[in-house]
């Protein structure tokens, strides 16, 4: 066994469901403003025809599993959930095709994306980096994975509730990029592994909440997401 000066971190998972084995993660992958009406309300319109998709990743570390109760993060004062579908690599793929997109799928997870928002919009002002608002502890919040392999969901309802009001509602058929357009890119940059998660995207709806707020999000024929809010430390 190899030496250690300390205990290092276990690695990170989610359960799989109808199986006892959990899905290791390898790396958390985020699509930026894949919803058109998001990306207005973020006052960053679209334009696909000269756009390609844009990324940015979280720690493993950040993963919370659905269900939690989460400290409200510190140095923040607009802390915003994004509902979004989870896409669950499940083997090897560089430069991939999108036609080809499919064969690397494992299955699919809801997701929340939890943001600092003052944060992450004073950043770019300074010429910084997103991490201080995307990159935050307990922030990536997944359900289990629901293995679907092969299977490319291009339909389906996804919404986010805050204490029963319904705040974010929509489809994923109204993804900027879709399934396989955003395997076959992101494949392009990295190579993809098993254990990799993918999270497409969120709708229009994004908001802010406080101490003590229920939040509770579902894609259609995927999962139910689940968090709460817990006091500030």
């Amino acid at each position: 066994m190899t030496p250690y000066l300390f205990t290092p971190p276990p690695v990170m998972s989610v359960a799989v469901r109808g199986q006892d084995a959990r899905f290791p993660i390898n790396r958390l992958f985020f699509v930026g403003r894949n919803y058109h009406a998001h990306a207005v309300e973020m006052g960053k319109p679209v334009d696909k025809s000269v756009e390609r998709p844009f990324y940015f990743t979280k720690a493993p570390q950040t993963l919370t599993e659905s269900g939690a109760t989460v400290a409200y993060p510190p140095e923040t004062h607009n802390y915003h959930f994004e509902m979004e579908m989870v896409v669950a690599i499940g083997k090897p793929g560089f430069r991939v095709k999108a036609e080809d997109a499919h064969d690397i799928i494992y299955g699919y997870a809801a997701g929340l994306d939890m943001t600092r928002r003052d944060l992450q919009l004073v950043a770019p002002d300074k010429g910084r980096p997103w991490d201080l608002g995307k990159d935050v502890e307990q922030s990536s919040v997944c359900t289990e994975i629901v293995p679907l392999p092969g299977v490319v969901i291009a339909q389906g309802a996804i919404n986010l509730e805050v204490n029963g009001v319904i705040m974010q509602s929509s489809n994923v058929d109204k993804l900027i990029w879709n399934v396989r357009e955003i395997i076959a890119d992101l494949s392009q940059f990295y190579h993809l592994q098993a254990g990799d998660l993918i999270y497409t995207g969120t709708p229009e709806g994004v908001g802010a909440v406080v101490p003590g707020d229920k939040i509770t999000g579902r894609v259609e024929g995927v999962a139910e997401v689940a968090l709460t809010v817990g006091a500030a430390e």
